[in-house]
């Protein structure tokens, strides 16, 4: 007989069938909770920014979060009202009145299914970069320009310019209840990034809204949201427009062209939150078009992907469609049931919302990257087309700037001569050399002395036939008068000899392909040779503009191992990675921690990274007992002594690597990252929830030329998975809820 009892089954997710049949829904529900507290507010202040009604703002939530969520191609993205189009909404609204625009919302859908089903989502991606963050950051300063205005007491306005015109009446007529509130809002906005560590699941801006909400009780001739009726009371139809058709299918084109880059643009950012994810973008368009097509016909806002909404559900745990589903249902209750409750909003609490919502648009990361790679003009030609033109001029003068700043670089020759201390002269040309740079060659060679001898350096990517013309013209006139001329093109890896890839040749390779004395200095000397052959002009225009000063991105412990290669690992370039390298990486003497203090308080670097590598010799020494005696070396090892005991007393990293099949040496070296995090947490301005830089831990396989990276949550070293949160800051988020092993080993073994 079979005794065996059935209630102790503890096989498959818990919760019995429910638990069994719909494994991730304790996740969804809890993720659509934090979403919809995110939602509400926003959707509110967008409703009010474009100058709809407000509840349209809800009405568009709701269908966003149902319809889109349900057949969109990005499964944890959130869609609904969303910033990017208050400015376009708004001039629709102002021209053909708000029944118009709804008819426009519903076409613009339709164009987006039509985009989806033609397979168009590939284009979108060809907009340039510094186009999308310009237009952006012009919407943000708008939106932040009208609202501000509110704050004051006065009315928001239509366009940057009016917004701009208006300010002066609205500070001289300044309303101090409603800058109260407006400034008590944009406070909490701001501070919340010191009390987000504390507080994680209520967002900012629904504590901002609650707390302005609550202190403008007891003031007298404070503005509230008026709504008019429920959500169902909301519910409308559109209506066509009696004239200027034109100008309404104009509106259709440019809504869903813009509705349909910041969906795209926002399901890539969920990508990257959360790897492994894929979108089907060209479903994400037909969800996208279906949603704006039935909120156009109700009466709702325009709907986008948001990535305000996406990355709080991603953050929150969300694993299916479900989350973003039940937060438009959560929605829909609380617009219909609380309605007294909405009414009571100050109308300048949204306006603080929506200030901060518009400086959040424009991002000093967009700049620095814009600038970076030359198309800051394009970006902030773009920003202020749209400020003070409209949205859709300001994107054209941005495509058309791009493609003049494309076409020049194509067609451009950076022509330069050099005169060296014996008289000779080397003119280096990169770049395009076609006709249109004859003239500036033309110019530079002018410049050369009769009968000198030249070398001219082509290190250029296209040479036509009349600039070929015009060199060798010149070269005939020139040995005329007695000078030789050396007309060179640099060698190709394969031809010289070197391996490809030669930019990371070694020494010996380099010394095989030019025979030299052999002198201890050669190799280096060759390797500057190189360099100022093949890399200094290309590298020379970004060292100019960095010679005032740095701003890197991250910084960089790792060892001082000549094999580690940090700026080949991580692809940086000059001026992105603040590095310093010491014996076994560690991030303790005086050295380190003066480089750390200078990184985080005079350079602001967001992020520090400890990176180890396999087979290291100062893990060794360790192991083998060469901590201490009189060597600086021992001295040195000294300060490792507690990873060494960690190790011994089975840190939960090194037990991973064990279980993963790494060497006892590099088991060490793993759990020596893991220390080195620890330590650097415990120093001033290393503290994410306090506004400080964030940790992250590496490790270099030098045999596969992997870089792994240290998963928070599993305590153990793992594939790269950019931007994932479980990876995201090492060990400054285990103590959040997974790894908590591991951080209590690390400060066992430093007795803290």
């Amino acid at each position: 007989m079979n005794t065996t009892s059935h209630t102790g089954n503890t096989e498959g997710p818990p919760g019995g069938w429910f638990g069994r049949t719909f494994p991730h829904a304790r996740a969804d529900f809890s993720a659509s909770i934090v979403v919809f507290l995110v939602a509400v507010p926003l959707s509110l202040g967008i409703a009010v920014a474009s100058g709809a009604p407000i509840l349209a703002g809800l009405v568009a939530a709701v269908v966003g979060a149902v319809v889109a969520g349900l057949l969109g191609g990005s499964v944890l993205q959130v869609s609904g009202p969303a910033a990017g189009l208050t400015v376009i909404v708004a001039e629709l609204v102002n021209r053909f009145g708000w029944e118009v625009t709804c008819l426009i919302t519903a076409g613009a859908g339709v164009l987006q299914v039509v985009f989806g089903l033609t397979r168009l989502a590939r284009f979108a991606q060809a907009i340039p970069p510094a186009v999308v963050h310009g237009m952006l950051a012009g919407i943000g300063a708008t939106i932040a320009l009208g609202q501000l205005n509110v704050v004051l007491g006065g009315e928001s306005q239509t366009g940057g310019v009016a917004s701009l015109a208006a300010l002066p009446s609205s500070v001289v007529n300044v309303s101090w209840p409603a800058l109260l509130l407006g400034s008590l809002v944009i406070a909490v906005m701001l501070g919340w990034g010191r009390w987000r560590a504390r507080i994680t699941v209520v967002p900012a801006a629904l504590v901002a809204i609650l707390l302005a909400t609550v202190v403008s009780l007891p003031l007298a001739g404070v503005v509230r949201v008026e709504l008019g009726g429920s959500l169902l009371d909301a519910l409308s139809t559109p209506v066509l427009p009696e004239s200027d058709w034109a100008g309404v299918l104009a509106g259709m084109l440019t809504v869903a062209l813009i509705a349909s880059v910041e969906s795209l643009l926002s399901a890539v950012a969920v990508e990257r939150m959360r790897p492994g994810l894929r979108t089907d973008t060209d479903r994400e368009l037909l969800g996208q078009g279906a949603a704006n097509t039935v909120s156009g016909m109700i009466g709702g806002l325009p709907i986008t992907g948001v990535i305000v909404r996406s990355a709080a559900n991603v953050k929150a745990g969300a694993q299916t469609r479900a989350s973003a589903v039940l937060h438009g249902v959560w929605i829909a209750l609380f617009a219909i049931v609380l309605i007294d409750v909405i009414e009571l909003i100050p109308m300048a609490a949204l306006a603080g919302l929506l200030v901060m919502m518009g400086v959040g648009l424009i991002k000093p990361a967009d700049v620095r990257t814009a600038r970076a790679h030359g198309e800051l003009v394009v970006y902030l030609a773009t920003l202020a087309g749209v400020v003070f033109l409209n949205l859709l001029e300001g994107v054209l003068i941005g495509l058309v700037l791009a493609g003049l700043l494309l076409l020049v670089r194509a067609v451009r020759a950076r022509p330069q001569l050099t005169q060296h201390a014996d008289g000779s002269c080397e003119l280096v040309v990169t770049g395009s050399l076609s006709f249109l740079s004859v003239p500036a060659l033309s110019r530079e060679l002018g410049g050369v002395p009769r009968g000198v001898d030249v070398t001219v350096r082509l290190v250029t990517n296209y040479l036509d036939h009349a600039a070929y013309d015009h060199l060798m013209a010149w070269k005939a006139r020139h040995e005329g008068t007695g000078g030789t001329v050396r007309v060179l093109e640099p060698e190709s890896a394969s031809s010289a000899g070197v391996a490809p890839g030669s930019r990371f040749a070694t020494w010996a390779q380099w010394q095989s392909v030019r025979p030299a004395e052999q002198a201890p200095h050669q190799p280096l000397m060759a390797g500057l040779t190189a360099y100022h052959e093949q890399t200094r002009e290309e590298i020379r225009p970004t060292m100019s503009e960095l010679a005032n000063g740095q701003a890197p991105s991250a910084m960089m412990i790792t060892c001082a191992d000549s094999r580690v290669l940090p700026h080949v690992i991580t692809h940086s370039g000059p001026g992105d990675v603040f590095t310093v390298q010491n014996v076994g990486n560690l991030a303790v003497g005086p050295g380190t921690a003066a480089a750390v203090e200078f990184a985080t308080s005079a350079l602001n670097v967001p992020l520090i990274t400890v990176c180890g590598h396999s087979g290291c010799g100062a893990m060794k020494g360790l192991q083998a007992g060469a901590a201490g005696g009189d060597s600086a070396l021992g001295r040195w090892l000294l300060e490792a002594r507690p990873v060494l005991r960690a190790h011994r007393q089975g840190h939960p990293v090194g037990v991973a690597a064990a279980e993963d099949g790494w060497s006892e040496t590099d088991q060490l070296a793993m759990v020596n990252v893991a220390m080195q995090l620890e330590m650097l947490r415990a120093q001033d301005g290393v503290s994410a929830g306090d506004g400080g830089a964030e940790v992250l831990g590496l490790f270099y396989d030098i045999a596969t030329a992997r870089v792994l990276v240290l998963d928070s949550g599993a305590g153990r070293f793992v594939e790269v998975r950019p931007d994932d949160d479980a990876v995201g800051s090492g060990l400054d988020r285990i103590a959040a809820g997974h790894g908590h092993g591991v951080v209590a080993a690390t400060r066992r073994a430093l007795n803290v």
